[in-house]
């Protein structure tokens, strides 16, 4: 279990402290392109990606529909905050851009942020552990504390074939699937997060990408699997959800301070 402690003191050499956020403010664009930049580069770097497929995405404040895609074509480590394309709901570029955009890439992101008034970041991924997991009858297994986390919060969608923009009716069972949950597995293809701001959709994703790998690398041991008891797993939960803050809030500045080291032009 993830657990700190604060204090005033800050030693030689060390970044000041973190902030926990303001739930009433608003993010500007220009803050909303950088988090969203640095997940995109962050997926790369923890090896969450599919060459130039799957996207991650951020609602615009303000009237009307605006989101915050990844130019298609380009590699989530090439990604810049100023490479970010506006879209509508339909996913098609209200803003003038040299690159192309994947209107069909967008269908899921749409018809979750649409359907989900919290959903201000949605993430999307094809990674092996994911679809691997997406694929297996038994679900998402409580094998480790950190797959605990995830008790009650994990919907699942089935496959209906490749994502498109005239199936309406699939819109709208993804969304009537993932109801108020944070996660879904869609079987057959990955996995999806969403959350009240980037930082904490990365959070859900990261470590729900970590319950499967530790799930595939039990399995592939071939000993019996130890399931914990029921009262076990809802108390692991219970004490997660006890941590202050809003969920991810405090890695996701430790993430950024690593990218500003190690790849600073994300914010170009």
């Amino acid at each position: 279990m993830r657990i700190f402690t604060s204090g005033p003191h800050v030693g030689p050499g060390l970044p000041p402290p973190p902030v926990r956020p303001d739930p009433s403010r608003v993010p500007e664009e220009r803050e909303i392109r950088e988090d969203l930049a640095a997940a995109y580069r962050l997926l790369a770097l923890f090896g969450m990606t599919d060459l130039v497929f799957t996207h991650l995405s951020a609602r615009l404040p303000g009237p009307g529909h605006r989101f915050l895609v990844n130019p298609y074509g380009l590699l989530f480590e090439e990604v810049t905050a100023s490479s970010l394309v506006v879209v509508d709901a339909a996913g098609a570029p209200a803003q003038p851009t040299a690159w192309p955009v994947n209107p069909a890439g967008f269908v899921i992101h749409s018809a979750v942020h649409l359907g989900r008034a919290d959903a201000m970041c949605v993430m999307h991924t094809h990674t092996l552990a994911g679809m691997a997991v997406a694929a297996q009858e038994g679900g998402l297994l409580p094998l480790n504390q950190i797959s605990m986390e995830f008790e009650g919060r994990v919907a699942w969608h089935d496959y209906e074939g490749i994502a498109a923009d005239d199936n309406l009716s699939e819109r709208e069972r993804l969304v009537r699937d993932l109801g108020d949950r944070p996660c879904m597995v869609l079987r057959h293809h990955g996995l999806l997060t969403v959350g009240g701001s980037v930082a904490e959709a990365f959070y859900w994703m990261y470590y729900l990408e970590q319950a499967c790998r530790i799930q595939l690398a039990a399995q592939a041991s071939g000993a019996p699997l130890a399931l914990p008891s029921r009262a076990t797993v809802e108390r692991a939960r219970a004490q997660f959800d006890a941590e202050e803050g809003p969920r991810g809030w405090l890695p996701w500045q430790a993430l950024r301070r690593k990218l500003d080291r190690e790849q600073p032009d994300y914010r170009a």
